[in-house]
């Protein structure tokens, strides 16, 4: 089934998608099938290279109903063909990495990363003969530049964490596809309400549903979605194999967090707006980045290809240290914790040489602007669901 076929809104989609009252029962919240295997009344295969979305359900490792569901809702909300839930953001990513690049290839990656995803394309990748160059991707030129014959895969994240960078994925697909490369696209921090990766070209898009699409808090979950030829190939490695499988139970709850996803990401941009403009105008705050604010650098970037800036900001302050303590006693509304997308405000200091370490290993040129960006340090805000007033109040008592 092609899941691009819908001609309802997004708030319809995100509610109605992949759900349908139960013939049995007429209940109109979905099922939580907890089962691990099911009977079956025709012959079926055992092994795992003739499982695929139209196999009956046989072995929760395999498929699961309740997954089911959620992978359908994902594809729809996205524009997607197909769809593939994982246990979390971190087994997604795996999946992609490990299933579409051999002993030879060259991958390219944002310089700036999720750190667990930056730390497998460091210190794993190379140990099975793959080659890793990491780029700062929002300049072109450089991608250009590192493309080698063997690249066979860039690996983009927008916005990028902690730094926020703003990378153009209708351009980097076409550099992609000129040398026969696949541009993957994290696009946890953006959302589909935000950005649909795959209409602006990325052959891939993996989400951790942690954040945003599932959106309290409350369960942990990745998915990996585009076409179906792709997306089959990762079914076997990434789930039978590696045996990354979504909780039939947090398929529920994502299932259920998905549903206001399209409500809560016009809150989550409107309270972090107001946040950045109370930021930008305290002397406090030495430098804020926001997507949707003209200061940011790729402001224009994120106005052509998103929908919704999304609610995370970076600021940096002249004591980091000192005013993390502060936070870490005096915050009354916003959590010192770490995570982004879920329905309470969260803030962290993320630390610059953390972050160096984990990521990659910049020297020069590369180093030097990552401190520039960073500092001793950025806060990165998740900003929630709560009034912004409240929000703006518990800031300005601990910076």
């Amino acid at each position: 089934m092609n899941k691009k076929s819908t001609s309802t809104g997004i708030q319809t989609t995100a509610i109605h998608g992949g759900e349908s009252p139960d013939q049995k029962t007429g209940a109109t919240a979905p099922n939580i099938v907890m089962s691990s295997t099911f009977v079956v009344d025709e012959p079926i295969s055992f092994s795992v290279t003739n499982v695929d979305e139209n196999t009956p359900y046989m072995y929760t490792r395999w498929s699961n109903p309740t997954t089911r569901q959620l992978e359908i809702k994902l594809a729809l909300l996205e524009h997607a063909d197909q769809c593939l839930a994982f246990a979390s953001g971190m087994a997604a990513s795996s999946a992609i990495l490990f299933s579409q690049l051999n002993s030879g290839d060259h991958l390219i990656m944002s310089n700036t990363n999720y750190p667990g995803t930056a730390e497998i394309a460091r210190d794993q990748l190379p140990k099975k003969g793959i080659d890793v160059s990491p780029v700062d991707t929002t300049e072109l030129k450089l991608i250009e530049q590192a493309m080698l014959p063997k690249t066979r895969m860039i690996w983009i994240e927008t916005p990028s964490n902690p730094l926020l960078h703003i990378i153009d994925i209708a351009k980097v697909a076409e550099i992609a596809h000129a040398h026969n490369a696949l541009l993957v696209v994290d696009s946890t921090f953006a959302s589909p309400i935000a950005t649909r990766p795959l209409e602006l070209g990325a052959d891939l898009v993996v989400h951790s549903l942690t954040k945003y699409i599932g959106g309290h808090g409350d369960a942990l979950g990745g998915a990996v979605l585009g076409s179906v030829a792709l997306v089959s190939r990762l079914r076997e490695s990434g789930v039978l194999h590696y045996g990354g499988t979504l909780s039939p139970f947090n398929a529920w709850l994502i299932m259920r967090g998905a549903a206001t996803l399209p409500l809560r990401m016009r809150a989550h941009q409107e309270n972090a707006m107001a946040i950045a403009n109370f930021l930008h105008q305290d002397a406090r705050v030495e430098h804020v980045l926001y997507p949707g604010h003209s200061s940011h650098p790729q402001h224009d970037v994120a106005k052509k290809q998103m929908d919704n800036y999304s609610g995370i900001l970076s600021f940096k302050v002249k004591n980091p240290a000192t005013v993390a303590e502060k936070m870490m006693k005096q915050l009354k509304v916003i959590h010192y914790a770490v995570s982004v997308g879920h329905h309470r405000s969260l803030i962290f200091l993320m630390d610059t040489k953390d972050l160096i370490e984990s990521s990659y290993r910049l020297e020069g040129a590369e180093l030097e602007k990552y401190k520039s960006s960073a500092g001793e340090g950025l806060f990165r805000c998740s900003v929630g669901l709560e009034d912004a007033e409240d929000l703006i109040a518990d800031l300005d008592n601990v910076l």
